[in-house]
C-alpha cells in the first residue's frame, strides 16, 4: 500500500483555514468558560473593553460582552491573514523565489502550530460530550502552554524559513562572545537587582525565608550566632544552608539587605556562561550555544528563584544553581579536583542538592560503560562517579537523620511534615513510597503535576527532552516535589523547591542542541556542523519559547502581569515605593540601636539590626514559649496598619480603635503604653514600661 501524503501545496492553505479557526475558537473558550482569568486578569479585561466602546463590563463570574468577542474574534483572522501576506513577501525578498511558494511555505511550516490550539479545543469538546471533569482540569492547566508553545513556533518557522540558504562557514571558529555574554548578564542583574530592590523599598519583602538570612550574617558578624530571632536555636536546625556565610566580607563592607539581593541576581545572571560552555561543547555553534545562553536568562522558573510568587526574593539555594553548573562543565572537562570543589560548595546551597548530586554520580558511573571499555579514562570516570554517588546518598542521610535533628534537639526535620500523607518521619515516608505504589501514582496523575512538568519543560522548547539520559538525573527530585504538597500550591513551580532541577534541565538543554547525525561522525564532526542549522533551530525554538511562557506566567517587564493593572504584580503596585513605604522612616528612627522590638511581617526586615528582632503575629514561636504573647525581653513593637495580608476591616479598626484591637494595649495597657508619631496613619508603634529581664530570650 502506497502512504497517502500530502504536498505543501496542499497542506498549507489547510493549515491556515482550520489553524485560524480553531484559535479563534481556542481564545472564545478560554475567556469565557475557563474558571480563572488567563493572559489577562478580569480588572484589565473590563478596562480593555470599555476602552472599545462596549459596554457593561463583565463582572467577575460572567463571560466578556459577546460583541466584543465577536470584533476579537475578526480581529485574530484579520492578524491571520495580514502576517501570512506580509510573511511570505518577506520570505520571497530573502530566497529571491516566487511569492507563491514562499507563501505556501509560511502557511505549510506556519500554521501547523496554530493546530495546537485546534487540537486544544477539539480535546475540550470530547471532554464537554464525556462529561471528564479531570480532563477538563487537564485542559485548563494547559491552555497557556498551549498559547505559548503555538506562538513560539509560529515565530520559530518564520526564523527558519528566512534562514533558509547556504551555511555559513566558520560557525565553530572565531572567539567565544564574551562581550554578548557580558551584555546578557548585565541586563538581567540591572532588572531583577532593580525590581529586588523597589520591593525592599516598598515595603513588600517579607521576613521568614527571605530577609532573615541577612539577620544571619548581621548576627553572626555581632557575636550572637548563626541564626535569626524568627525562632529558637541556631539556623541549621532548618538547613544545612550556610554558603551566604562567604558574603560576610561583603556585608561587613556593606552591611544591607541589598547587596543579598544584588548577589542573588548577578549569580543567576552569571548562569549563561557554563551553559555556553556547556552547550558549545555539545553542538560546536558559538551562535546556537549563545542563543541558549539568552533562553536560560528567560527561563520563568529560573526567575522565580529571584522573586517568588509570595515576594521572597532572596534564598541562598539558589547560589548552588550556577556551583552546579560549573561542577558539570568541570566533569565534562574530566577535571575532577575542580568538580568536587564546586560539588562540596553547592551542597553547602541547602542539603537537598545532595539528591541530584549523588545522581550525577551514578549517571557517570552508568556513562562510562566500565563493563564495556577498560581505557584508563573510562575506569577513572568510572571511579569518581561511584564515590560521587556515594559520598552524595551518604550526605543526604547525615544531614536529615543526624545533623538537622541534632540541632532540632532531637526533633525530626520539619520538612517531614510536606510528606505527612505517607509518614512522620523520612524513613517511614520513604518505605510508604516504596511499598505503596497506588497512593504515589495517584498523586503524580493530576492536573498540577502535569502543569508542574510543562513549566520546567515547555519554557525551553522541550530541548531537554532530547537527551533523556541527563534529564533522568533530576527525574527523583521531580516525582519527590510532585508528592509535595507545599511545593505544588498553585501557580507552581514557582517557590524555591526546584532549585536543584535547574541545572539538570540546563545540562540537558545543552546536551540536547547537538546533531545526532554530526555526532554519529566523528572523523568529520567540525564539517558536519558547520553545515547542520538544527542546533541554531532548537536553540532559537526554546529562546522564543522562554519569551513566550514569560509573557503568559513570568512578572518580569516582558510578561502581561508586569503590565497589568488589576495583576498583583504589577508594577507601580510593587516596586514603587507607596506613601506607608516612604513614612516608615520616621518609625525607623525612633527604634533605637539597642532595642529587642517585635513587628509585623514586612516592616520586620527593617528592624533587625537592633539588638534583638522577633515576629509579631498569630503564628506561635518558640522565642515566646509557644504562647500568644511577645518574648518578655521585647520592649517595642511596632504593627503595619497596611500590613498586605490585612482586610480592609482590619486596616479600618487599627485605625480607629487600637486600644481595643492590638492585643497588648488590651490585656495589658499599664505594661504598654502608645507611642505618639508622625507615622501613626500607617504605623502603631508600642513602648514596654517596665524592663523584665531577659526570661525567654535564649
Amino acid at each position: 500500500m502506497h502512504r497517502l501524503r500530502f504536498s505543501p501545496a496542499q497542506r498549507g492553505p489547510l493549515f491556515l483555514l482550520f489553524g485560524t479557526l480553531g484559535t479563534v475558537a481556542f481564545v472564545r473558550t478560554v475567556l469565557t468558560d475557563l474558571p480563572a482569568d488567563i493572559f489577562l486578569v478580569t480588572e484589565a479585561w473590563n478596562r480593555t473593553t470599555a476602552a472599545c466602546g462596549f459596554a457593561p463590563p463583565r463582572p467577575v463570574a460572567d463571560s466578556l460582552d459577546s460583541t466584543f468577542l465577536t470584533w476579537l474574534s475578526i480581529a485574530i483572522t484579520l492578524l491571520s491573514g495580514v502576517t501570512w501576506i506580509i510573511g511570505g513577501l518577506l520570505i520571497r525578498r530573502s530566497q529571491r523565489g516566487s511569492f507563491y511558494s514562499a507563501s505556501i511555505a509560511w502557511a505549510d511550516q506556519g500554521w501547523r502550530w496554530w493546530l495546537l490550539p485546534t487540537a486544544w479545543q477539539v480535546g475540550c469538546i470530547s471532554a464537554l460530550l464525556l462529561a471528564s471533569q479531570a480532563a477538563l482540569n487537564v485542559l485548563a492547566a494547559t491552555a497557556e502552554h498551549c498559547a505559548a508553545l503555538a506562538l513560539a513556533g509560529w515565530a520559530a518557522a518564520w526564523f527558519n524559513l528566512r534562514a533558509k540558504q547556504p551555511a555559513t562557514p566558520g560557525i565553530t571558529n572565531g572567539r567565544p562572545p564574551i562581550l554578548a555574554l557580558l551584555c546578557l548578564i548585565a541586563i538581567f542583574t540591572i532588572v531583577f537587582t532593580a525590581m529586588n530592590w523597589g520591593l525592599w523599598c516598598n515595603l513588600r519583602i517579607p521576613h521568614g525565608d527571605s530577609a532573615m538570612y541577612e539577620e544571619h550574617l548581621w548576627n553572626l558578624e555581632h557575636g550572637k550566632g548563626f541564626r535569626s530571632y524568627l525562632d529558637q536555636g541556631l539556623f541549621l536546625g532548618e538547613h544545612i544552608q550556610v554558603i551566604h556565610v562567604l558574603l560576610v566580607p561583603l556585608h561587613l563592607l556593606w552591611p544591607s539587605h541589598l547587596l543579598l539581593e544584588l548577589c542573588e541576581s548577578l549569580a543567576i545572571a552569571s548562569c549563561a556562561v557554563p551553559v555556553y560552555r556547556i552547550a558549545f561543547r555539545h553542538c560546536r555553534s558559538r551562535r546556537a550555544s549563545l542563543l541558549l545562553s539568552a533562553a536560560t536568562l528567560l527561563y520563568v522558573p529560573l526567575h522565580y528563584l529571584d522573586i517568588a510568587i509570595d515576594l521572597k526574593t532572596f534564598r541562598p539555594i539558589v547560589f548552588g544553581i550556577p556551583l552546579f553548573l560549573w561542577a558539570i562543565d568541570s566533569m565534562e572537562l574530566h577535571r575532577y579536583g575542580r568538580m568536587s570543589l564546586f560539588l562540596i560548595l553547592a551542597l553547602s546551597a541547602k542539603e537537598d542538592y545532595a539528591i541530584v548530586t549523588s545522581l550525577l554520580g551514578a549517571w557517570m558511573l552508568l556513562s562510562a560503560r566500565p563493563w564495556r571499555t577498560s581505557t584508563p579514562e573510562a575506569r577513572r570516570q568510572a571511579i569518581v562517579g561511584a564515590v560521587v554517588m556515594t559520598l552524595g546518598a551518604a550526605y543526604l542521610l547525615f544531614t536529615v537523620k543526624y545533623a538537622i535533628p541534632w540541632f532540632r534537639g532531637g526533633e525530626t526535620v520539619h520538612y517531614a511534615r510536606y510528606f505527612e500523607k505517607f509518614g512522620k518521619t523520612p524513613g517511614e515516608i520513604l518505605i510508604n513510597m516504596l511499598t505503596s505504589p497506588r497512593l504515589v501514582i495517584r498523586e503524580l496523575i493530576a492536573a498540577g503535576s502535569l502543569h508542574y512538568v510543562l513549566l520546567l519543560l515547555v519554557p525551553l522548547g522541550g530541548v531537554p527532552l532530547r537527551s533523556p539520559g541527563r534529564l533522568a538525573v533530576g527525574l527523583p527530585l521531580l516525582l519527590l516535589l510532585c508528592l509535595n504538597p507545599i511545593a505544588m500550591q498553585p501557580p507552581a513551580p514557582m517557590h524555591h523547591f526546584h532549585a536543584p532541577l535547574i541545572p539538570i534541565l540546563l545540562w540537558a538543554a545543552a546536551a540536547g542542541l547537538a546533531s545526532r547525525k554530526a555526532a554519529s561522525r566523528d572523523d568529520d564532526a567540525d564539517r558536519s556542523m558547520v553545515a547542520d542549522h538544527s542546533p541554531i533551530r532548537r536553540s532559537r525554538f526554546a529562546l522564543l519559547c522562554g519569551l513566550t511562557t514569560g509573557l503568559f506566567f513570568g512578572f518580569g517587564p516582558l510578561s502581561l502581569s508586569f503590565w497589568d493593572p488589576g495583576d498583583a504584580m504589577f508594577w507601580r503596585r510593587l516596586y514603587v515605593p507607596s506613601e506607608r513605604a516612604r513614612q516608615f522612616e520616621i518609625v525607623d528612627a525612633l527604634i533605637p540601636a539597642d532595642a529587642r522590638v517585635a513587628s509585623t511581617d514586612f516592616v520586620h526586615p527593617r528592624l533587625t539590626h537592633r539588638e534583638r528582632s522577633y515576629d509579631y503575629s498569630d503564628y506561635p514561636r518558640a522565642a515566646s514559649n509557644y504562647e500568644d504573647r511577645v518574648p518578655h525581653d521585647c520592649d517595642w513593637i511596632v504593627i503595619d496598619i497596611e500590613h498586605p495580608y490585612h482586610t480592609p476591616e482590619d486596616i479600618r479598626r487599627l485605625r480607629e480603635d487600637p486600644l481595643s484591637v492590638v492585643r497588648e494595649l488590651r490585656e495589658d495597657p499599664v505594661e504598654w503604653r502608645l507611642v505618639s508619631h508622625e507615622a501613626s496613619r500607617y504605623f502603631i508603634v508600642l513602648r514596654r514600661q517596665s524592663n523584665p529581664g531577659d526570661t525567654d530570650a535564649e
